[in-house]
């Protein structure tokens, strides 16, 4: 059976330790997996436009004895003169991978469904699962309990807008790993029902728990980890978003609430714009990691593509 990686529960709780570990060795060792040597090709996808997603899926597949082929915005016929389905199987006959990043989450359930090849979400509107691989890596990094997965009992509080695909992957990925995140964010700018009860249902397994509250200090209480997000995603209306006026000026990181948490580190999946989502004191202090956390884009990645490729 193939296996794709569309969204954050794709991985079970022993899953996501699997590939959290093996990111961990590929950090120590960048050339000891060469899961496409050939080389082979990895089809790198763009709708939208990236940095981050962009280098670290280049460099990843080139260190793991691939080709990257990167197809920018409007350069491949992909959903408007070719179906999904016909492109979908067109292209696993001629590549060994896909990392689609796009705007609907359908297209890419659409793609896996007629790909004979991992799929891969490379973020969408709903999920950006690949950069929460990257975040629970660097959390292991600097806060792992050494214990189990290293992250079961962290308590992770995220802060901004929580109807977008960070939040989204924050609930699922956080809740797998058996950590405790809580997600503050004004009314009417809070997660999905069904993915907040998705997040619930899986951290009654694993011990962890998933929250909302429209209450930033109570959220931020006691966390291990603090994060947050450009108030405008991509693709939104920045209309009322980035003013005086926003519902998330209250919900900026500041050193007031990293003060409220139990020694935090902080992240952010950048580009970040500070004086708005965070405070500069912050992202540039000493206990922000979001360097880190961009470079382990990389070493998440390559561990994520080895291990979907073995087990297709």
């Amino acid at each position: 059976m193939t296996r794709h990686f569309l969204r954050d529960d794709d991985l079970s709780p022993d899953e996501q330790a699997e590939v959290l570990d093996l990111a961990a060795r590929l950090k120590a060792a960048p050339y000891s997996a060469r899961p496409f040597e050939g080389p082979e090709t990895v089809a790198i996808v763009f709708d939208k436009t990236s940095t981050r997603t962009r280098v670290s899926f280049a460099a990843g597949v080139a260190e793991l004895g691939g080709s990257p082929l990167i197809i920018n915005p409007g350069e491949s016929q992909l959903g408007h003169k070719e179906s999904i389905a016909d492109s979908a199987q067109v292209l696993s006959r001629m590549v060994a991978t896909i990392a689609w990043r796009t705007y609907a989450q359908a297209g890419l359930e659409e793609m896996a469904a007629h790909a004979t090849i991992p799929i891969i979400n490379a973020l969408s509107d709903d999920f950006h699962p690949c950069q929460l691989l990257a975040d629970l890596l660097t959390i292991r990094e600097h806060r792992g309990t050494g214990q189990g997965n290293g992250l079961a009992g962290l308590a992770l509080s995220y802060f901004g807008d929580g109807a977008n695909n960070m939040a989204h992957s924050y609930l699922l990925a956080g809740a797998t790993a058996g950590m405790d995140v809580r997600i503050a964010a004004p009314d009417g700018h809070q997660p999905e029902p069904q993915v907040l009860a998705r997040a619930q249902e899986i951290a009654a397994a694993t011990g962890g728990s998933a929250a909302v509250t429209a209450d930033p200090v109570r959220a931020a209480q006691g966390a291990d980890v603090l994060v947050t997000d450009t108030w405008v995603s991509m693709g939104q209306d920045h209309a009322g978003r980035d003013d005086a006026a926003s519902p998330f000026t209250a919900y900026q990181v500041t050193e007031e609430l990293m003060a409220a948490g139990r020694d935090p580190i902080f992240l952010h999946c950048l580009p970040a714009y500070r004086g708005k989502e965070v405070a500069a004191t912050v992202i540039d202090g000493p206990r922000s990691v979001v360097f880190d956390e961009a470079e382990n884009r990389v070493h998440a990645q390559k561990a994520l593509m080895t291990w979907l490729r073995e087990r297709s």
